[in-house]
């Protein structure tokens, strides 16, 4: 078995007659939290959405786990993708705001027509990460603050065992409280072996959980390595990102 989980070769993405992904490479180690970080409009979400096969590949191969999932040879669609172990936490968090807490974990959690067919266990776990779960199991989402969105939005990627999360921007408008949850969280899933890829614009979140890094830029990865050397790096930071990581503490 391969190092890493997921690794993208040369991948190129169109999105309608716009050229977005100008053959990306990089590499996720399995078991490992990876940042990918960059400026606005740098193809980060693009390259999450490729992943999931939401946008195809027009050039290039993503492989998750040995197995190709983007580009030649490759036939898996966004479902299958999802089959594999794959879970995607979009910036729109993408849940269901007209629906409870309970019932946005039951759609999320594959052949469970009832709370009773969900793993109690791996419940239990999800309200000691996120308590205001089990507080408001049912209330509408839609009432939640934006924390306690975010807060489904990673339970619902996480109520069965998953091998990658994909997740974008979790703590974007959050309240630093709830951006340390959050980090506390994440921790606590890479201990349990969840390979994490994070698209992150507070650099102090990825300071404090990335253990590697891709920086993009136009549509490209230009910069690969650990993340400890470019939070210790202030000059690589600035030319890398226009700002450094001491400002954002």
């Amino acid at each position: 078995m391969s190092a890493a989980i997921l690794t993208l070769q040369g991948v190129h993405t169109h999105i309608g007659a716009y050229h977005i992904l100008h053959g990306v490479d990089f590499e996720v180690p399995r078991g490992q939290v990876t940042m990918l970080l960059g400026r606005n409009g740098a193809g980060k979400t693009t390259t999450l959405r490729t992943i999931m096969g939401l946008w195809k590949v027009r050039q290039g191969s993503i492989v998750f786990d040995d197995q190709p999932i983007g580009g030649e040879g490759a036939r898996a669609v966004t479902p299958e993708i999802a089959q594999r172990g794959i879970a995607y936490v979009p910036e729109s968090m993408g849940i269901f705001s007209d629906l409870s807490v309970k019932e946005n974990l039951l759609l999320a959690a594959r052949g469970a027509r009832s709370v009773d067919d969900m793993d109690t266990r791996r419940l239990e776990w999800i309200f000691s990460l996120f308590p205001a779960l089990k507080k408001f199991w049912l209330h509408p989402a839609g009432k939640l603050s934006g924390g306690q969105k975010q807060m489904l939005a990673v339970a619902r990627a996480i109520v069965e065992p998953r091998k990658l999360l994909l997740i974008d921007e979790p703590s974007k408008g959050l309240a630093p409280a709830i951006i340390q949850n959050l980090i506390a969280a994440f921790r606590e899933l890479k201990s349990k072996q969840t390979t994490i890829l994070l698209v992150e614009q507070n650099f102090a979140m990825a300071r404090a959980l990335g253990d590697s890094v891709a920086v993009m830029d136009d549509g490209r990865v230009v910069h690969r390595g650990p993340m400890r050397e470019l939070a210790q790096d202030e000059a690589l930071q600035h030319k890398l990102l226009g700002l450094s990581l001491a400002a954002h503490q």
